[in-house]
């Protein structure tokens, strides 16, 4: 992949003016991808601030840095004009404690968190793990409550807590987010699958869209929207309703924690793990709308398309 000379000028002088710059789909408050917004949480730890650059919006440099630093995907980190490297180096170097000296942080705490895993759930991941070998089980918990198991090696630097018969491995921010949680398996009108619980948190209310309906007529309410863009373009939102993905996860998280929330998806199944971050993050009135958009269409108006 050749480099044109404008191009390359256009990266020098980014890197030269920003002691520390990534190249990411998105920006640090709204990542466009998961690699992004993994690399975005462990630098939003360890840096009040730095440079980002939408590669999104600048298909020279998105194509440019590759050839640039001879790096063939994106996110990647430059600190003082080097490449760092990508999201798995990134985190092998936050892991390992690396990226907090690089950054003059203080080293992370290593003390593994302890953890409930209920039977139901133990049962589940077992079942599940069976076939799966020289693999662990990890779980990355990001600053929003929002939360990722995977199959992954075990790392040299990860922090393992133990519940009943099980290993789960964290880095250390999702370590020190994990402290009391409890991991269950959950059946509801949604689906089936594991559910975290952290201290404190409020238990999720499920809201009828007649319920629905009746709430916004009185205003009592704040509706949001969590369906992604083709979502909203196949449907657009309720006239009342706040988009998520327009406004941002922090700006709604500054809402005040008393504010009555409900979340709406297509089926109701993203909106309800979308309302257990809030519930988590300490909000005390949360509700998911069952069947989502397509029970408004069904049982509220009918002239709102199904997709």
């Amino acid at each position: 992949m050749s480099l044109d000379n404008a191009t390359r000028e256009r990266i020098e002088t980014l890197l030269k003016d920003h002691r520390v710059v990534l190249f990411m789909k998105g920006d640090r408050r709204q990542p466009q991808c998961g690699f992004s917004a993994a690399a975005t949480n462990m630098l939003n730890e360890l840096l009040p601030d730095y440079h980002t650059i939408n590669v999104l919006e600048d298909p020279e440099i998105r194509e440019g840095i590759k050839a640039y630093g001879e790096w063939p995907t994106i996110p990647q980190l430059y600190v003082e004009g080097e490449l760092v490297g990508g999201a798995d180096i990134i985190r092998q170097l936050y892991t390992s404690g690396e990226l907090h000296e690089l950054f003059g942080a203080a080293k992370p705490d290593r003390t593994p968190p302890v953890i409930t895993i209920t039977d139901a759930a133990a049962e589940a991941i077992r079942q599940g793990t069976a076939n799966a070998q020289g693999v662990a089980l990890h779980l990355e918990i990001g600053p929003d409550h929002s939360a990722g198991f995977q199959l992954a090696p075990a790392g040299d630097h990860d922090i393992v807590a133990h519940s009943n018969g099980l290993e789960v491995h964290f880095d250390p921010a999702s370590a020190q987010r994990a402290k009391g949680i409890v991991i269950d398996w959950v059946s509801t009108v949604q689906g089936e699958g594991l559910s975290l619980k952290f201290p404190g948190a409020q238990e999720i209310k499920s809201l009828t869209v007649h319920e629905l309906k009746a709430r916004l007529a009185a205003d009592n309410i704040t509706l949001i929207d969590v369906r992604p863009a083709h979502g909203r373009a196949q449907v657009a939102p309720l006239a009342q309703a706040r988009v998520l993905e327009e406004e941002g996860y922090e700006s709604l998280a500054a809402l005040p924690k008393d504010t009555p929330l409900a979340f709406i998806c297509h089926h109701g199944i993203s909106s309800q793990s979308m309302a257990e971050r809030f519930a988590a993050h300490g909000f005390s009135d949360v509700s998911n709308v069952e069947g989502g958009m397509d029970a408004w269409a069904t049982e509220i108006d009918s002239s709102v398309p199904r997709y």
